[in-house]
């Protein structure tokens, strides 16, 4: 297994930057996500994998036994069946306070960290249905929520849209920008300084929670040349299994599923991969 390093950002992926897990079965009282990755990582060398960390440079999945070039020396290796799991990162502003307050109240999915919120006020960055899904999920949980939108009219769908505009938990800011997340010095989200695009007039909001919905980029660059993607990027699979546009290439987690986006489906269908290429390396006589 090459646990990457450029690419996907921290091995053990997205879970490496939240700070606490509660919607993983088997842990009633939450998990700290760089805990949980640590587990996953020490079951899987108890098992006898063998863990390289560093970055697949480079594939060749045009013929059997596919090729995959990897680390700084682009040592070749050989590989009858492949399963890709390399993930999703999230989109984010760019500001320096968001990146320091990341897991500190700054967060990119409100169903994996609006239950540390509840009953406070919290903003959503976005204005796309991921948005408008994300508002209302926290409007279920928390005090307050200021929808902050940089353009003066949505890109969600109209029901989506109408959903929003009528809860009256929801307070939406349009033609605004985030100029700061504060407080970086607290080590804690406690408000945005925010910009009015077309007035340039300032002003500061009071929240404990900061989400941003602006979309994911999942890791599949690499594999491009070869598989099929659907338009977002995300690698096509079969639906119902993780099997790829090549027999004998397998995706699981978030570089294949733009719909859950969870831990616990990104397992399951690690699992569905696991098998899937067990069973294919029977078949083709490999096994």
């Amino acid at each position: 297994m090459f646990e990457g390093l450029a690419r996907g950002g921290i091995p053990g992926g997205q879970l490496m930057i939240t700070n606490d897990v509660e919607n993983y079965p088997g842990f009633p009282s939450k998990i700290a996500g760089p805990e949980l990755m640590a587990a996953f990582r020490a079951q899987g060398v108890h098992q006898g994998v063998e863990i390289r960390t560093e970055d697949v440079n480079k594939v060749d999945f045009s013929k059997r036994p596919f090729t995959v070039w990897a680390g700084d020396d682009n040592i070749e290796y050989k590989a009858e069946t492949i399963i890709i799991a390399t993930g999703a990162q999230a989109k984010w502003l760019g500001l320096p306070s968001e990146t320091a307050l990341q897991g500190k109240g700054v967060s990119a999915c409100a169903v994996c960290d609006g239950a540390f919120f509840r009953n406070q006020d919290v903003a959503v960055i976005g204005g796309g249905d991921t948005a408008m899904e994300e508002a209302m999920y926290l409007s279920g949980l928390c005090k307050n929520v200021t929808l902050i939108h940089r353009r003066e009219e949505f890109r969600a769908s109209k029901a989506m849209q109408d959903r929003v505009v009528k809860n009256p938990k929801i307070k939406i800011l349009y033609n605004t920008e985030v100029d700061e997340i504060l407080d970086v010095s607290r080590g804690e989200v406690t408000g945005l300084r925010v910009r009015n695009n077309k007035t340039n007039d300032k002003h500061e909001i009071a929240v404990t929670g900061y989400f941003v919905a602006i979309g994911h980029t999942p890791n599949s660059e690499l594999f491009k040349e070869f598989l099929e993607l659907h338009d977002n990027g995300y690698i096509r699979t079969k639906p119902g299994t993780t099997q790829t546009s090549v027999p004998g290439v397998f995706a699981a987690g978030d570089v294949q599923d733009f719909v859950y986006r969870q831990a616990v489906t990104a397992a399951g269908s690690g699992c569905m991969a696991a098998l899937e290429a067990e069973r294919w390396l029977a078949a083709n006589g490999e096994h």
